[in-house]
């Protein structure tokens, strides 16, 4: 079963708390997904640090329910 972007939303905020997320969905089918996340505990983290992040929020639904995220992140200023 498919997430919705709401799911997605949820999920990172629930993770990471500060985080200001917008989701797009990017071929209009609900599932494929583009995230865009900016948040001040990315401050001094390296990309891969963030994206560490925003996965372990997602708890594991990478590649089940969530078919296929493109993730952006950004360190809030």
């Amino acid at each position: 079963m498919a997430m919705t972007g709401q799911e997605i939303i949820d999920l990172i905020r629930a993770g990471i708390p500060d985080a200001d997320v917008r989701i797009e969905d990017l071929r209009g089918d609900g599932d494929h997904y583009a995230a865009h996340i900016v948040s001040p505990s990315f401050k001094g983290l390296s990309r891969v640090q963030q994206h560490q992040l925003v996965y372990a929020a997602l708890k594991g639904k990478m590649g089940m329910e969530l078919h296929a995220l493109s993730i952006h992140t950004a360190a809030a200023k």
